[in-house]
């Protein structure tokens, strides 16, 4: 991990003195977590510098390629992102970092608004200082809440936004927040709203979270335990909640799709606000079929519990603008999601699963 304080940069340096500062560089915040190493990854595949600040409270520094310089720290830390951006070059910002999770987000609302909110105000604050010109903002469907309409659950970027937990708030208010402050110091923004967000590149970018759909199977398989499916009555073809599930290396490839276009003649109509996802909506019966298959664990069969309050039954990306104004479409499909997110899970738990087919 590389400190500022253990790297000293010139005035020279930092004004472009060994061409140090003259191309782009992207302060990626949250960089070394699941989705934001794959986007460290495909952002340096893509010929971008960046730099890296995380408070590794969920991120791994292992996950980050050779080279890629990591400062530990928090976006509430105002001297901090002063000195990284100064340090670094910093011209443009990819914003991560963030709690996610809706069930913590009721219990700490203040905690999420505290971080959501506040630490984004506090990086904008940082950015306009330094003269950052594009900001990439991590957002999420989880503003859209319940979606009213025809029926059919797929969601525009037009879908009115109506949040059902204190998470899809502070996503929201950072939407306003990066459009409000964009407008007002000549920043050029794109906000991504994120649907389910599954699979790795590698084993070691797999998903540690626990409170995600993939690892939740996997660890209650780990105990013996049958899938959990909460609601079976839902007015679904099968009766289980629908959902798009998009695969993080296609999410990461948005990102880069989003920063070029922030460096282009586009960014000048104003904010961009998109959804990233498949189009496709997928089961949670599905999906606890798909891991069967992959694990080999077919039985326990799935466990239904009660609904829980605020699920709606389908959610599905309307991916148009992304097609057209992005040129982006994601390419990966549920299946190869499940097996890459699996392999991830096996490579930290080696010794598997009960009931798992193994060869041989």
């Amino acid at each position: 991990m590389v400190t500022l304080r253990e790297r000293s940069v010139t005035t020279r340096e930092r004004r472009g003195g060994r061409g140090y500062a003259a191309a782009m560089t992207w302060l990626i915040t949250g960089g070394a977590g699941y989705i934001g190493a794959h986007v460290v990854r495909a952002m340096t595949a893509a010929g971008e510098r960046v730099v890296v600040l995380d408070d590794l409270s969920a991120g791994l520094p292992a996950r980050l390629p050779a080279g890629v310089p990591l400062v530990r720290g928090s976006v509430l830390d105002r001297p901090l992102l002063d000195e990284v951006t100064a340090a670094h070059g910093v011209t443009g910002v990819v914003h991560l970092a963030a709690r996610k999770q809706v069930a913590e987000s009721v219990a700490d609302p203040l905690g999420y608004y505290r971080v959501n909110v506040h630490g984004l105000t506090v990086l904008l604050e940082a950015a306009v200082a330094a003269g950052v010109r594009r900001l990439v903002f991590s957002s999420s469907a989880a503003v859209y809440g319940i979606p009213e309409g025809p029926g059919d659950g797929v969601v525009t970027e037009d879908t009115p936004c109506r949040p059902v937990s204190p998470y899809g708030e502070t996503k929201l208010a950072g939407e306003w927040l990066v459009r409000a402050a964009g407008e007002a110091h000549g920043i050029a923004t794109a906000c991504l709203r994120y649907f389910n967000v599954a699979g790795a590149a590698a084993p070691e970018l797999a998903d540690t979270g626990a409170a995600n759909v993939l690892p939740l199977f996997f660890e209650r398989l780990a105990r013996g335990e049958p899938p959990l499916i909460f609601g079976d009555d839902y007015p679904t073809p099968d009766g289980t909640c629908v959902r798009d599930y998009v695969d993080v290396t296609d999410l990461a490839d948005a990102h880069v799709a989003a920063a070029r276009w922030l460096a282009g003649p586009g960014a000048d109509a104003g904010p961009l606000t998109v959804n990233v996802g498949t189009g496709r909506g997928v089961s949670v019966r599905e999906l606890a079929g798909l891991v069967a298959e992959v694990t080999g664990i077919r039985e326990p069969a799935p466990h239904i519990a009660p609904r829980r309050p605020g699920d709606p039954p389908r959610v599905v990306a309307s991916v148009d603008r992304a097609r057209e104004v992005l040129g982006f479409t994601a390419r990966g499909d549920v299946r190869g999601m499940v097996a890459s997110a699996w392999e991830g899970w096996r490579r930290r738990h080696p010794k598997g699963v009960r009931g798992e087919r193994r060869e041989g």
